[in-house]
């Protein structure tokens, strides 16, 4: 069963009239199925639920099968600690939060005639329009292996092939500085998406020679970026005193704080706090080139990351959409193959991504264990799907093939 029919059950109350429970026998009350999250994190947020008499208000997640939870390293990561009650098909083990508590479980309770299946099945397509424009849905949910691994391991090539040549613009853009292209991609991506512009205009407008010139003192740092940045509150005077000394002394015009967003996001993805914590990074960040390219595994290549409230989910994102192309560009700037494929091999070693495409390539039933196979399936819907390329993927032309075969 695809995971989005749950979904849809589940939203659309098709469970109503059906006894529910724990996997421990407690009685289950559904009294708000709460807002359908669509960015990382649970599922469903604000839910009421009475388990066992016990009224409860908090986040649901939602998986076909209860192990799902681990495969998704939901169980390290504490922005599902406030999850209430998984909501499965199967319940085949077991769940705990990063505190090591157990979750509650319900094996959810629903109409199971296959025809009216069958229909929920397609007004959830209709309801969700990234599987909708996956062209060849319908093939890959009969037929996950239509996907090759051959065609991901090109896709992923295709995905760094995209971010080196982003590189190299900024290498003209810095006069072929290394160091000062890393400085302008990691502040680019420590804006996480949302902030991501700004955090590149604030790198930009901020020579990376201004802050080497104070790399031993975090406070001048800090005052720095959040100066540079526009953020420096009321009552933070020292702070504001520091940056007007250093932006006269460099000439320096700060941005408009109104290009950062901070809607919708949770405080650990403030604009403020990233920064502080990029101020962080630059204050340790003596030979950070040389030492991400020879870097040679994954633990060693996330110390480098390791700052104040910095989580590990980030510090993989800063590694797959930072470090990794670096490593892969740098090694075909000195024409070293070998190295480039090693590099790719790294992306392995990584946790996927978890975002809302990768969570619809896995109700299609794509295996997704790696941060290879996330950016692959990233590529893949960004480059062809959604712009109708069918005929130029893989899998588009074999179904193609197959359509015209069955006209003779």
């Amino acid at each position: 069963m695809p995971e989005i029919l749950l979904h849809y059950i589940w939203e659309h109350c098709l469970w109503a009239g059906y006894k529910q429970q724990t996997t421990d026998g407690r009685d289950v009350e559904i009294l708000s199925v709460g807002a359908h999250n669509h960015d990382a994190g649970p599922d469903y947020s604000h839910a009421r639920v009475r388990i066992g008499g016990k009224e409860w208000v908090g986040n649901i997640e939602i998986h076909v099968s209860s192990s799902d939870w681990n495969k998704h390293h939901h169980q390290t990561d504490p922005a599902y600690d406030t999850v209430i009650l998984h909501v499965v098909r199967t319940a085949d083990c077991p769940v705990r939060n990063s505190r090591g508590e157990l979750i509650p479980q319900c094996e959810l309770q629903y109409p199971s005639d296959r025809d009216y299946l069958s229909g929920l099945f397609e007004a959830a397509q209709r309801m969700d329009s990234a599987v909708a424009r996956i062209g060849c849905a319908e093939q890959l949910l009969h037929e996950p292996a239509l996907l090759t691994d051959g065609w991901r391991r090109t896709l992923l090539r295709k995905r760094l092939e995209c971010k080196r040549a982003s590189i190299e613009r900024l290498l003209v853009i810095t006069k072929g500085s290394w160091e000062h292209a890393l400085y302008i991609s990691l502040a680019r991506n420590f804006g996480f998406h949302t902030n991501s512009v700004p955090f590149e205009e604030l790198a930009i407008n901020t020579p990376l020679s201004c802050l080497q010139k104070h790399r031993n003192s975090l406070f001048q740092l800090t005052a720095l970026l959040m100066g540079q940045a526009g953020l420096i509150q009321d009552d933070e005077a020292d702070l504001r005193k520091e940056y007007d000394f250093l932006r006269t002394k460099f000439g320096l015009t700060p941005l408009d704080a109104s290009v950062w967003k901070h809607a919708r996001l949770r405080p650990q993805n403030s604009p403020e706090l990233r920064i502080r914590q990029f101020a962080q990074l630059m204050h340790r960040s003596e030979n950070m080139l040389s030492r991400i390219l020879d870097g040679k595994d994954i633990q060693e290549l996330t110390t480098l990351f390791e700052v104040d409230r910095l989580g590990k989910a980030s510090i993989d994102i800063l590694l797959i959409n930072t470090v990794i192309p670096y490593k892969y560009a740098y090694a075909l700037h000195r024409n070293d193959r070998q190295q480039a494929e090693e590099v790719m091999r790294l992306m392995k070693r990584i946790p996927a991504e978890n975002n809302g495409i990768i969570r619809q390539w896995r109700v299609l039933g794509q295996e997704v264990k790696n941060a290879a196979d996330s950016q692959a399936l990233l590529h893949l819907y960004q480059n062809y799907c959604q712009h109708h390329e069918c005929i130029n993927c893989e899998v588009g032309y074999t179904v193609f093939q197959r359509q015209q075969l069955s006209l003779f």
